[in-house]
């Protein structure tokens, strides 16, 4: 069964999407890249790592990995529309994810500013893959907008605090037309199956691969967690129940 996931028309070959923020070195990012079996990793375009520089961008290429050009770093809806224009200029993409924060401590999505940026995106041609609150109606208006995709945050970026409402996320699953893809909060590879097991199409992270102990194992564990996670969840999980039930028949009965 074709298991491919399209968003905006645009084949993904792995649900695992990477992010390249935090890296220590390109020999690390190459090794953690490899192992989590990604081909899709966003890039931050107003953000040059001093570490890493420019050749991130080389790496992706030799390795044949696509790049998804982020808006990080944006507090406005202008300041997300020119970086954008000007991702589009340099590699020659129309996906862009969509990132306009409110402030620097929470790093959370300003809603107002996010959907007046994502409409004016949509309208000039782009493919846009917004991170958003876990708010189920602000992805609803996303969607409305002509968003390719919604990306609901797990809990804030970098924190590693897993999924904070699984509610919200399983809410907006259940109403999107669209791919949705868990971004940010992962801290683990059982926190990737659950927002798989929750029924999202993907779930892209960065910090809790670059910055763990071992960034290429840790890169792997992902990529099975969000393996496990979509077999799960296509294969049903059974129903909760609040007594006991015997897994063999009763002979009696």
């Amino acid at each position: 069964m074709d298991d491919t996931l399209v968003i905006g028309g645009h084949e993904i070959a792995s649900r695992l999407i990477m992010g390249t923020g935090g890296a220590a070195n390109l020999e690390v990012l190459e090794r953690a890249l490899l192992a989590s079996g990604t081909t899709l990793t966003t890039v931050a375009m107003r953000r040059v790592d001093a570490a890493t520089g420019t050749g991130v961008l080389d790496l992706l290429r030799r390795l044949g990995i696509e790049v998804l050009p982020n808006t990080a770093g944006c507090r406005t809806a202008a300041e997300a529309v020119l970086t954008a224009q000007l991702a589009r200029e340099a590699l020659e993409t129309a996906l862009v994810k969509l990132e306009v924060v409110a402030d620097d401590r929470t790093l959370l999505p300003d809603p107002f500013e996010l959907l007046d940026a994502a409409e004016q995106l949509v309208d000039d041609g782009f493919t846009v893959l917004p991170y958003t609150n876990d708010d189920p109606v602000l992805a609803r208006k996303l969607e409305q907008v002509g968003c390719a995709a919604v990306m609901p945050l797990g809990s804030p970026i970098g924190t590693g605090l897993g999924i904070r409402n699984p509610h919200n996320i399983a809410m907006i699953v259940e109403a999107a037309g669209v791919p949705v893809v868990l971004d940010a909060g992962i801290g683990t590879a059982s926190e990737a199956a659950q927002a798989m097991e929750l029924g999202c199409d993907a779930v892209l992270l960065a910090t809790a691969v670059t910055r763990a102990a071992d960034p290429e194992r840790m890169a792997h564990a992902m990529r099975l967690g969000v393996e496990a996670g979509r077999a799960a969840h296509g294969a049903g999980r059974i129903p909760r129940r609040y007594w006991a039930k015997a897994s063999s028949p009763d002979p009696d009965a």
